[in-house]
């Protein structure tokens, strides 16, 4: 390649790791709070409410359900209320979110289920309040398999953006199409799945290596 498109390729991956990273922080600050939510009203929570829940759950499944591609456009006016645009990788960062939260929320959610009961009881009967239960017991308990979903969404969404690179978002999926399919050129083609490869294998690494630190802890 030239070093003209080095250049590109480097700006691409740019592109694709603010749209990961903004759109990663946003569903790691929302997703969180929806699984405590999720569990805490589920039959035989703190916070019992099966019709909310319900309701909650449902929600959340439509979105789940709903392809990537098809929320993309979906969400188009939303998009463009929020950012004023619909190119660009600010742009994509909409859909990106609202696509990774549900997803990110259900890992957690099941993670969080996976505290044993006794820990939550014996929480209740020194008189810990609802938050700190939260606080305290599941979410330390939880934690290794919040980090491990969390790593599976980012790797999720990696593929995401370079599907919404096609649509004019940017980064490694807009140059992917434009130069290496439209243009045929094959080595831009092979160095953007090498570039892919290799961020979805450090983001994997990543994720591992802090799953066993707090494991053996």
């Amino acid at each position: 390649m030239s070093p003209i498109m080095y250049e590109r390729l480097w700006e691409a991956l740019l592109d694709t790791l603010i749209m990961v990273g903004a759109s990663g922080l946003i569903a790691l600050l929302a997703g969180i709070p929806l699984a405590v939510l999720l569990v805490l009203t589920s039959p035989g929570g703190v916070l019992e409410a099966p019709r909310f829940h319900k309701i909650a759950g449902s929600i959340v499944n439509a979105f789940r359900a709903t392809p990537f591609i098809v929320l993309l456009v979906a969400l188009i006016p939303l998009t463009r209320l929020i950012t004023g645009t619909t190119i660009g990788i600010w742009a994509a960062v909409v859909p990106l979110s609202i696509s990774a939260t549900p997803f990110f929320a259900r890992i957690a959610e099941v993670s969080l289920r996976e505290v044993e009961s006794g820990l939550i009881e014996a929480a209740q009967a020194m008189g810990c309040r609802r938050w700190h239960i939260v606080r305290h017991v599941l979410l330390p308990e939880a934690l290794p398999g919040i980090i491990g979903g969390f790593t599976i969404t980012l790797v999720s969404m990696i593929g995401a953006s370079a599907m919404a690179g096609a649509v004019g978002a940017g980064g490694l999926g807009d140059l992917a199409i434009r130069y290496g399919y439209q243009r045929f050129d094959t080595t831009v083609m092979l160095a953007v799945i090498v570039v892919l490869i290799a961020l979805v294998s450090l983001v994997q690494f990543a994720g591992d290596f802090w799953v066993r630190r707090l494991r053996a802890r």
